[in-house]
């Protein structure tokens, strides 16, 4: 290239065929591409054995400018997990049911344009990662990113247990199927866990959560306060007693997270009152380890059994292209 000859940008657009419309996302973003004096995108799809990690490294490989990934939250955390660290902007193109880490950035679900718009002509933020480190019974280990929040215990079990074609049709109410299929077989479990430079604790839960920011469909607040750029991983362990204690659990996220705290006059009533059914806890990391092999979901996905989780956040280590409005 002759000296002070600028070399012209380029994306790479990353995509789940199930998840989207293949045909009208390459268009959409070849229009936007060649509006911003950019060059033709790379394409590449996800397939069952390749979740987004490898061709995201493809597209890196090449040198692409930034990144657009279209799919569901498990696409969107593979493709960010092969982003960490690497500064290479990343754009969501909401296209699944949950949508979870669009929704917590209010970026829009139904504009696509306005989505792919971002990565050219939106600002840049970094937001924070978390990782969840796994050992399994046999001893090995294995490490994945999460961009919204993981699990151990119940919550696992609930997505395991959420049937395929409900999701497909019905998007995130299905689960309130797998709820309903995992409640009456609910066994607590005992945990030992260890938030770092903390004194050691042990309990008997039905769930633990690791969260990098905790809103979810419906205005529901399961984590409050969770954010992506505080540098901090939230906690929150379930452990209700009885069917009371569910009562308790549903009142906590729902009423008291999700409505009273957002009237000004009810907040500080909310966070006077003592539910144990519902217990939080923040840091940079937490160490837990469980009497039994625990199923264990990553952003809405089955990662297996585990009898030992390492949960950590990487502050500022994924680079984010949003729309202005997003930001002001």
């Amino acid at each position: 290239m002759p000296d002070g000859q600028q070399r012209t940008r380029r994306c790479a657009l990353i995509y789940n065929p199930v998840k989207a419309d293949p045909a009208r996302l390459r268009s959409h973003v070849a229009k936007a591409a060649r509006a911003a004096g950019w060059q033709a995108p790379l394409y590449y799809e996800t397939t069952p054995e390749d979740l987004g990690q490898d061709v995201t490294a493809r597209a890196l490989h090449e040198g692409v400018d930034a990144v657009l990934v279209a799919g569901g939250d498990g696409t969107v955390r593979a493709v960010s997990e092969a982003l960490i660290g690497s500064r290479t902007p990343l754009t969501i193109v909401p296209s699944g049911t949950g949508n979870l880490l669009a929704r917590n950035l209010a970026l829009p679900l139904t504009d696509p344009d306005a989505a792919i718009a971002a990565a050219f002509t939106g600002e840049r933020c970094a937001i924070d990662i978390g990782m969840m480190q796994l050992t399994r019974e046999d001893g090995t280990t294995d490490e994945h990113a999460f961009v919204v929040l993981g699990g151990v215990g119940l919550d696992a079990a609930m997505i395991a247990n959420t049937r395929t074609n409900l999701k497909k049709t019905m998007g995130w109410v299905a689960y309130i199927d797998g709820a309903a299929r995992s409640l009456p077989k609910a066994r607590s479990f005992r945990v030992v866990y260890q938030l770092i430079e903390r004194r050691l604790h042990t309990t008997k839960i039905h769930s633990m959560m690791f969260a990098n920011c905790g809103d979810l469909p419906a205005g529901i607040a399961l984590v409050p306060g969770a954010s992506v750029v505080d540098g901090m991983l939230d906690v929150a362990i379930i452990q209700p007693t009885g069917w009371f204690g569910w009562l308790g659990v549903w009142r906590k996220v729902w009423w008291d997270n999700s409505v009273m705290r957002r009237a000004r006059t009810d907040r500080h009533a909310v966070e006077r009152r003592h539910d144990s059914s519902v217990h939080y806890l923040r840091g940079t990391s937490i160490d837990a380890a469980v009497d039994i092999p625990q199923p264990v979901q990553i952003d809405g996905d089955e990662f297996g059994r585990a009898v030992r989780i390492t949960a950590r956040v990487l502050p500022g280590q994924l680079l984010l292209s949003v729309p202005v409005t997003v930001t002001h």
